[in-house]
């Protein structure tokens, strides 16, 4: 599978200048984290919990609305999202100057449901991500709306494919990369750019264990699905994989790693306390891989984590640390 090409990207993020943040890449360097992923790996992350929305999603949801015609982006758009997407279709539809009715799972975060309404979203409840897909259908046939599709897609990945083009300039003579996977438009779009700027940089994609949709296709040679997302890294909770990110991550991507939530919940611990970051689950599923599966393989090696975003309450955000202290 092809994917966006070197130039495409660079002329996508040329046409985001001004409405996306280039995200800094900082070397992490501490005891803890020395003894978390063995001494002698050197750990880089790129902090793309600074962008606009807190999280990596704007950079394709502004690549799908500027591809709509006025007619369209005048009738508004519409999405599907448990919160990151969400602020993100928000945040692009006010920089367009258009309108956005987002659907949402009630479990989703209130901290994610409140920002997307600050962003002047309209914000629709349902029972679950499954519901919301439904729902979203209803919204873009009844009113008109563009449905702007939280993982999937050329234009998606294309978006995201962005992020992996500032990592390799910030970022040279990378041995690995490791990208969490929620529907795999983050994962498939980085390693897109990463492979073609560096081949010889490994790309390992991290889901939870309780939403494994990239790995249950890998292993079928197509997309599949799951009845239920059983994890606490809800954003990484994509209920079915999709024809065109999962064709992208089966191309660039080396490798899969799978985390527990006990492991994420220890490296928001770790993020917190060593490198000073309050992230939501998500954020710190490929630092939970680095910790874990990845340890013994990536040992020694310069690596790159993508934090890919910190959308979560307070509340919420300190029991997940208060139960990885009593894990210990």
């Amino acid at each position: 599978m092809q994917g966006p090409t070197l130039a495409e990207i660079r002329n996508a993020r040329q046409d985001l200048e001004g409405l996306v943040v280039e995200t800094p890449v900082w070397r992490w360097r501490s005891d803890a984290l020395d003894a978390a992923v063995g001494a002698g790996t050197q750990v880089l992350i790129k902090l793309e919990l600074f962008q606009h929305g807190g999280s990596f999603k704007p950079r394709g949801a502004l690549c799908n609305l500027r591809a709509l015609s006025r007619e369209q982006l005048s009738r508004g758009v519409t999405a599907v999202s448990a919160g990151n997407h969400a602020m993100a279709v928000g945040y692009a539809a006010r920089a367009l100057g258009t309108t956005a009715k987002v659907v949402m799972p009630k479990n989703a975060n209130p901290a994610r449901v409140q920002g997307s309404r600050d962003y002047g979203a309209e914000v629709e409840l349902v029972d679950d991500v499954h519901r919301a897909f439904d729902r979203v259908k209803e919204i873009e046939e009844k009113e008109g709306r563009a449905f702007i599709h939280p993982f999937e897609g050329p234009l998606t990945a294309l978006g995201t494919a962005t992020l992996g083009l500032e990592l390799c300039a910030q970022a040279q003579d990378l041995d690995a990369v490791v990208i969490p996977i929620g529907g795999g438009g983050l994962c498939g779009g980085v390693a897109a750019a990463v492979k073609q700027i560096s081949p010889r940089t490994l790309v390992f994609g991290v889901e939870p264990e309780g939403a494994d949709t990239m790995h249950r296709s890998f292993a079928s040679g197509k997309p599949e699905g799951i009845d239920k997302v059983r994890t606490i890294a809800d954003s990484l909770g994509a209920p079915h994989a999709a024809p065109y990110s999962f064709g992208l991550c089966r191309t660039y991507v080396d490798d899969l790693a799978k985390v527990s939530d006990d492991q994420i919940r220890a490296a928001m611990l770790l993020l917190f306390r060593s490198a000073k970051l309050a992230v939501e689950p998500a954020g710190a599923a490929a630092t939970a891989a680095l910790c874990g599966p990845l340890r013994e393989r990536l040992q020694g090696k310069r690596v790159a984590l993508i934090v890919c975003g910190a959308n979560i309450d307070r509340e919420t955000f300190c029991g997940h640390l208060a139960a990885a202290e009593r894990a210990g």
